[in-house]
């Protein structure tokens, strides 16, 4: 049953993503303009890949989740969605405010940023997917906790494939490790599926340069990772999972995870792999 889950997730995911991406291809909302970026080379890209990424892992967990998986990671990864999606096309990109703390910073001065409207968002609907997909096992009192705990791992796991969508493919990689680490839970073999899934189905356009996941595509793929984790692991690793991406996101505000991948040799060899 979970082969067959992992099977259909992985399916429709990389189906429904490959279709979005090649419909807007033909028709781009609003333009290609508005969807063209420049990379790291200087060399235009697209923008298109984020929404079909994110359609399809939300279409493969819905297909393929059970119970409560099914709704919690159909609103995680398109809650996430959809929140990135606001902050790439809206973005005031005069204004330079970067990083969660540059958002929260502008927040405590009273400016709501696309970037702090995109911390709240993702937050929210992070925890709403961890209040339906978190089953209550004891008290009140602790599946609050267990639901703060899962909703922070979710937001975290998106805001961290984000900040890892810097070169090409790097984001996707990372997202198929979490989905490949083991779990139990409603939306295990579904998330993993899904998330590897439409991380195929982008592989080519992303790695050719051709693409980028932006912040809709990265965020809904570290979400949907996130979730099923939170969804499926022991407290006490989740509350170490949690630890991890906490310490990760502090880091990545006085450290360039660039410049650490470069100068470590395997992760280099990892994050090179399959560019152009």
């Amino acid at each position: 049953m979970g082969a067959r889950r992992f099977l259909g997730a992985a399916a429709v995911a990389a189906g429904v993503a490959s279709a979005a991406r090649a419909v807007a291809g033909r028709m781009p909302p609003g333009g290609a303009d508005r969807w063209t970026r420049t990379n790291h080379r200087g060399e235009p890209i697209s923008l298109l890949e984020g929404p079909a990424v994110a359609a399809g892992i939300a279409a493969g967990a819905l297909v393929a989740g059970q119970g409560r998986g099914r709704a919690a990671g159909l609103v995680a990864a398109a809650g996430a969605g959809a929140f990135g999606l606001v902050d790439d096309l809206a973005e005031d990109t005069a204004a330079r405010t970067k990083g969660l703390r540059g958002h929260l910073g502008a927040l405590a001065e009273g400016r709501l940023t696309t970037g702090g409207l995109k911390v709240i968002g993702i937050g929210a609907t992070s925890l709403a997917a961890a209040a339906v997909g978190t089953r209550r096992t004891g008290s009140a009192g602790r599946w609050v906790s267990d639901v703060l705990v899962n909703g922070a791992l979710v937001a975290g796991t998106a805001n961290l494939a984000n900040l890892l969508d810097l070169r090409p493919g790097r984001a996707l990689k990372a997202s198929a490790v979490v989905a490949a680490v083991p779990a139990a839970g409603p939306l295990a073999a579904a998330g993993s599926g899904a998330v590897l899934g439409a991380a195929t189905a982008a592989w080519a356009g992303d790695l050719g340069e051709r693409d980028m996941l932006g912040d809709c595509g990265a965020n809904a793929l570290g979400a949907l990772a996130g979730a099923r984790l939170a969804l499926g692991m022991p407290r006490p690793l989740r509350v170490a999972a949690l630890a991890g991406v906490v310490g990760l996101t502090l880091a990545s505000e006085r450290v360039s995870f660039s410049k650490v991948i470069a100068e470590t040799p395997w992760l280099k060899a990892v994050d090179d792999l399959g560019r152009r």
